[in-house]
């Protein structure tokens, strides 16, 4: 068991858990040695003794250190330490892309594009190394706040030139971003990280995947079957040019696909180009559901046929039914082997061992009960919770799961909270007009509510509302209709230094405002006429932003030093004397006669 404080090969200081999953559990750590944060993932001790799953970590570690793209994490450091096998990466402060579009639905086009260029980009680099991803999904994808993008995950990548593919390995990823020929149980090729592109933009612009089913096996079958919707219905403004691109990527036979990335690299990069918007919806130059190669027969007319196939044709039709029920039979017997392998590998390909348990109804409670309710039966629940407007669950209460309530999964399988954030639309209050509200307080308040906060400083005249952090304005009106997904930018006034010399502050309070906003305050003392102690100075004049981390210096009266009075008896002798002052004068009694 990993815990808080300890280090791996006496370097990597672990400091919590940010993601556990069915291979390994990846922690924040803190590199002693370069003093950066890291995050190391750590195969599962129940699986450290397995051959089969240390190799797959280790082609991950592998795989991982071979690329260097500033859209693909990167790799530290690989080892074992006393049985636990480890990778250092680049620890990347940000959400994936999944929370992203849980939190919006469906993005909107240039945001897809840019993100989608970042992912192919990456991807390219990749398949440049001879490296394919094999699990490419938006829960892989890490997005920054300045809107980069890292792709993670390299754990089931597999080596072109490599040889060993186990079946296990055929279908790995998630079966909604699964191409056909893996779901099939076949090998996997560039074309199969391209499918997977194709459905991770359909669902940037839907917000939704594609393909949904009761089961794995059913998704994947819609995956070998079904044809993508068009996203041009779901969205009228998306433009034939867009669609395309994921009609090619998804196409269900590769040879119908992009021969590489770049190709659709550089389709994205030009699809909103005025030229490209009005061209016509693509056709496929091969059948879909014909993988191999198709053979075109020739049209025979019925007088082509000769006597003896007649006579071919008539021989016994008992033998000729009985071939066609046979064949029926063996189809029928090919389709069920099929469907038993495909769900035999999406379900039990991790040869897990342990005991499945049912997810409880914890809807209308609140999160605490939830989660002690969830972790009673003997599952994992996740920190990070969803939020959805509700018209029945009250806000702040639990409204469902992930997975749904009474399905059944195995123990210590991680569940997201999915909580009420309220009725889908509500009346925006005036945070502005409220004294002393906090921005950190109204922010939580919004957030719950599921809108996007954000600030900026404003100036603020009225110097009794300049304090630190409180909201003055809102973007919104009050009263306005809003709901989950709508942004508002809060106002926070721009603190601004005030005459100190105006008479009206003292050096205590001078020294609190400075406490308050970050600033150091020197105090100095300077001879004035003023009343003693009265700040006569400032160094940052009246008006000037308050910036944390600086020093203001103050200057206060002091008197001028008063002298001692001369004493005369004591200066008598050092008096000098003038002619016609009198004191040359004879003293009585001594004059000469």
């Amino acid at each position: 068991m990993i815990i808080k404080g300890q280090k791996i090969n006496d370097r990597y200081e672990i400091i919590r858990t940010i993601g556990e999953g069915g291979m390994a559990n990846v922690y924040l750590a803190y590199d002693t040695i370069l003093n950066r944060n890291v995050a190391v993932k750590i195969l599962r001790g129940d699986l450290a003794d397995d051959e089969k799953f240390v190799r797959r970590f280790q082609r991950e570690a592998i795989s991982s250190s071979s690329l260097a793209h500033p859209n693909i994490v990167e790799m530290y450091d690989v080892g074992e330490d006393d049985g636990k096998y480890y990778i250092v990466m680049e620890y990347i402060d940000g959400k994936t892309l999944k929370s992203l579009i849980k939190k919006r639905g469906a993005l909107t086009l240039p945001e897809v594009i840019d993100i989608m260029l970042q992912v192919t980009s990456a991807i390219m680099c990749a398949h440049d190394s001879y490296i394919i991803h094999r699990d490419i999904k938006p829960q892989n994808i890490m997005i920054l706040e300045d809107g980069r993008l890292k792709i993670t995950d390299f754990g089931i990548a597999m080596a072109l030139n490599s040889n060993e593919l186990t079946q296990t390995n055929s279908v790995m990823g998630s079966v909604h971003y699964l191409p056909p020929e893996q779901a099939s149980g076949s090998g996997s090729t560039i074309k199969s990280d391209i499918y997977s592109l194709g459905i991770l933009m359909y669902e940037l612009l839907t917000g939704k995947v594609p393909f949904k089913g009761d089961s794995a096996v059913e998704i994947a079958i819609k995956q070998m079957k079904d044809p993508i919707p068009s996203v041009c219905k779901k969205n009228e403004e998306i433009p034939q040019s867009v669609e395309n691109i994921i009609l090619k990527a998804c196409a269900k036979n590769p040879r119908n696909r992009y021969e590489n990335v770049g190709e659709m690299h550089e389709d994205i990069k030009h699809c909103l180009d005025a030229e490209n918007m009005n061209m016509q919806r693509i056709t496929y130059l091969y059948p879909e559901h014909d993988l191999e190669e198709t053979k075109i027969m020739p049209k025979i007319d019925e007088k082509t046929i000769n006597k003896e196939t007649k006579e071919k044709t008539a021989t016994t039709s008992k033998d000729k039914k009985l071939n066609i029920a046979l064949i029926s039979i063996l189809s029928l017997l090919g389709v069920v082997i099929v469907g038993f392998v495909i769900f035999f590998l999406l379900t039990f390909g991790s040869s897990n061992k342990e005991k499945d348990t049912k997810v409880p109804n914890v809807s209308g409670y609140t999160q605490e009960q939830a989660d002690t309710i969830l972790r009673e039966a003997k599952l994992n629940v996740e920190a990070e919770v969803e939020y959805q407007p509700s018209e029945e669950i009250a806000e702040g209460l639990v409204i469902s799961t992930n997975p749904e309530a009474n399905r059944t999964v195995s123990i210590n399988t991680t569940v997201k909270l999915i909580v009420s954030s309220g009725s889908e639309s509500f009346e925006l209050e005036d945070y502005a007009s409220k004294a002393d509200k906090k921005y950190d307080y109204v922010e939580q308040i919004l957030k719950s509510k599921g809108l996007i906060v954000t600030y900026d400083e404003i100036e603020v005249e009225d110097r009794s509302k300049q304090k630190k952090n409180i909201v003055v304005k809102q973007s919104i009106e009050p009263g306005t209709k809003v709901k989950a997904g709508d942004t508002i930018i809060l106002y926070i006034p721009i603190i601004t230094y005030p005459d100190f010399t105006d008479g009206n502050w003292t050096v205590t309070q001078v020294e609190d405002f400075c406490a308050e906003n970050g600033v150091e305050v020197v105090v100095e003392e300077k001879i004035s006429d003023k009343p003693e102690g009265t700040i006569i100075e400032q160094n940052r004049k009246d008006g000037v932003k308050v910036i944390a981390n600086t020093t203001l210096k103050i200057y206060i009266a002091k008197k001028k030093p008063v002298q001692p009075p001369v004493d005369k008896e004591d200066n008598d002798d050092e008096t000098p004397t003038k002619p016609g002052d009198g004191t040359n004068k004879p003293e009585e009694g001594n004059t000469n006669e």
